[in-house]
């Protein structure tokens, strides 16, 4: 029997000792979840990353070719970047594809970022190849939990413009728009990474990544980090079907051999919309070469690769992770004070100091108090533990989330979250409430206005391009849209997250091929993943400015809290204008979001993310009308008659929350949402 045959039998039937590449993981998916990773105490050991590296590297040999690794904990620190060949040489390009030249053919966004470019002096030694091999790799980890494994490829998927990507007449992907999160400009996770592991969760250079190549790790059930890998030069999306094997993702495919997800809670076993997900297009069976055979990490000579140090992320060193649900991940088990028996998890930093704990608002008299916003979070965490998973095996399991409250200057006024959320949720939660609060308010057009313009960036063999679009141009085409001269400036009409990623899609209605996009969407032609209009631009300088810092070694200024407001000249030396955090970790365009009202007067807003849209929806919407009963009704949900559902742009109506039907798993309630 030849080894090919040998892991195929290892993925179907139960070799656990044989296959697993060791004790510390059940390759073949039959090992039982364990308790959120709060009480496994499951990590990465150091020996454990230099396994992963050396099996990815094996691969890319056996095919010829160099890549860069990454591997993260579960949290984002960055455990080891391992760069194959002449450390200098590396190329790499931002682009959703690439024309004749080899040149992304939209000059928009993050597309047709390439770097290095020998011929140019500026530019000959910034590299992005390490970059973009962590972003998949925090990816694959944020994106993950012990009840759904999903990689880069999956969130290529769930994205784009059509839910399947090519499937034409079919709305956009689900988490259409969670690329841009997880940003370094976050005011969340950006005073959290520190070189070597520390309390999390921490940033990701590129947010989240649609290029295959990332992937969970596992450990005895729980999710312990994830793997990134580059090799051929792109940092792109999933589209191709040529049938061809993605390089990039067999290399970190062949890298979690031992730390595989297993396979009953992998993205292909999850069904959204009756669509399956994708998880990778190579299973073991496909590589190049058996990875349990792969030469030992100290094996490796300075001929084939380096651990390098990447600036801002990781040193030349091999690190071992951090044990998520345990204080030193930054995330642990609440104390039973604020959040009795509801199994809630918080945010701590580094001394086990609660990060977001429930707090009055800051934004005048009729301010949200910290009972409101405790009693916000209670209610709404108790209808996630009722309501049924979408995105979650086994079926029947409970949905689980993370919830942010924020007041109308965005402040964070209280976070919590399930058992074994997915992390990415923490961060899009916050950016989910603060989209509404803000969007909803009768100063966001003043605000857009004062904004500095945002600025593009394209390099090739003749230097670095820039150009900048004048962001209070998308509220005059959104007035003109609506047809409402006075939109964004008055606070009559109250904005879910749902209706902003409404006007947000690049076909309008979302489901409808047309000529006619969302005002806050680029248009056909200059829309894709990477250059999707508002959301980007209020944070590409920002991004840009993280980029560069990371690729110049520092010499270039990093970013700091605050992901608007930033003024990247075409000295491309950052000016931070803005201290306003009302969109401090940047706006989120899909669904999962409610402002909060009091007497009519907007005072903050309810994020939640974590599962399937329709039950974020419904956590929010349900969990601040439960907390409004308990309240007796010091705040609300939006009065009916200024909800966003009330407008019908071109034609359409705009949704404002989509609620599951029959959603809660020891009740056969219907229709949980009316009359809210």
């Amino acid at each position: 029997m030849n080894w090919r045959a040998v892991i195929s039998l290892c993925v179907v039937a139960a070799w656990v000792v044989a296959c697993s590449g060791g004790s510390t993981q059940d390759s073949t998916g039959t090992s039982p979840g364990g308790a959120g990773g709060s009480s496994t105490g499951a990590a990465l050991a150091m020996a454990d990353v230099q396994k992963i590296i050396a099996q990815g590297v094996a691969e890319a040999q056996a095919r010829n070719t160099k890549a860069t690794i990454a591997v993260v904990d579960r949290v984002g620190n960055v455990l080891a970047v391992y760069r194959m060949g002449d450390p200098v040489i590396p190329q790499a390009v931002i682009a959703s594809a690439l024309d004749a030249t080899g040149h992304s053919p939209i000059h928009a966004g993050l597309e047709g970022i390439r770097l290095p470019i020998p011929a140019v002096a500026a530019l000959a030694t910034l590299h992005i190849d390490d970059q973009a091999a962590i972003a998949k790799a925090v990816t694959g980890a944020y994106l993950s939990s012990e009840g759904n494994g999903f990689s880069s490829r999956t969130a290529s998927q769930i994205i784009e413009s059509h839910f399947n990507p090519g499937e034409t007449g079919q709305p956009a992907g689900p988490l259409f728009g969670v690329q841009f999160s997880q940003l370094a400009c976050s005011d969340f996770i950006s005073a959290y990474n520190n070189v070597g592991p520390a309390a999390g969760p921490h940033r990701s250079p590129l947010g989240l990544s649609a290029d295959p190549g990332g992937f969970p790790l596992y450990a005895n059930g729980t999710v312990v980090g994830g793997v990134g890998a580059v090799a051929d030069g792109v940092y792109g999306l999933s589209d191709d079907t040529s049938g061809n094997v993605n390089i990039d993702e067999a290399i970190a495919y062949a890298a979690t051999y031992g730390f595989a997800a297993p396979l009953e809670v992998r993205a292909d076993r999850i069904t959204v919309n009756g669509r399956t997900l994708p998880f990778s297009a190579v299973d073991f069976g496909d590589l190049a070469v058996n990875p349990a055979s792969a030469p030992a990490f100290s094996t490796l000579t300075n001929a084939t690769g380096h651990v390098i140090p990447v600036t801002g992320y990781t040193d030349n060193t091999v690190h071992p992770g951090t044990a998520f649900g345990q204080p030193a991940s930054g995330v642990r088990a609440d104390a039973g004070v604020d959040f009795p028996n509801l199994d809630a998890f918080v945010f701590v930093d580094n001394t086990n100091t609660l990060r977001y704990p429930a707090r009055t608002g800051t934004d005048g008299p009729a301010a949200l108090t910290r009972a409101e916003v405790l009693q916000v979070l209670r209610s709404a965490l108790a209808v996630a533990n009722a309501a049924r998973g979408q995105i979650r095996q086994p079926l029947g399991s409970s949905a689980r989330v993370t919830i942010s409250v924020v007041d109308t200057a965005g402040t964070n006024l209280g976070m919590v979250r399930s058992r074994d959320a997915p992390l990415f949720g923490a961060d899009v939660s916050l950016q989910k409430a603060r989209s509404a609060a803000f969007v909803s308010s009768a100063t966001a057009a003043a605000y857009l206005a004062a904004l500095p313009a945002a600025t593009y960036l394209t390099t090739d063999a003749a230097g670095a391009h820039t150009q900048s679009v004048v962001l209070g141009s998308y509220v005059t085409a959104a007035r003109a849209f609506i047809g409402d001269a006075t939109a964004f400036a008055d606070g009559t009409i109250a904005y879910s997250d749902r209706a902003i990623g409404g006007l947000s899609r690049p076909f309008y209605p979302d489901g409808i091929d047309s000529s006619l996009f969302g005002p806050f969407s680029k248009p056909q032609g200059q829309w894709s993943p990477f250059s999707v209009g508002l959301q980007l631009d209020l944070s590409v300088s920002a991004i840009l400015q993280h980029v560069l810092y990371v690729a110049s070694d520092g010499a270039l200024a990093d970013v700091t809290p605050g992901c608007t407001g930033v003024s990247l000249p075409a000295s491309l030396i950052a000016i931070h204008v803005n201290t306003d955090l009302r969109l401090g970790n940047g706006l989120q365009i899909f669904a999962g979001s409610v402002p909060i009202y009091r007497g009519g007067v907007l005072v903050g807003a309810v994020g939640v993310s974590g599962d399937g849209t329709d039950q974020d929806d419904m956590v929010a919407i349900l969990g601040l009308g439960n907390a409004s009963l308990a309240l007796h009704g010091s705040i609300t949900n939006a009065p009916p008659a200024r909800r966003a559902d009330t407008l019908a742009p071109q034609g359409a109506r705009l949704k404002y929350v989509e609620c599951p039907q029959a959603p809660f798993l020891n009740s056969d309630t219907e229709n949980a949402c009316a009359g809210l």
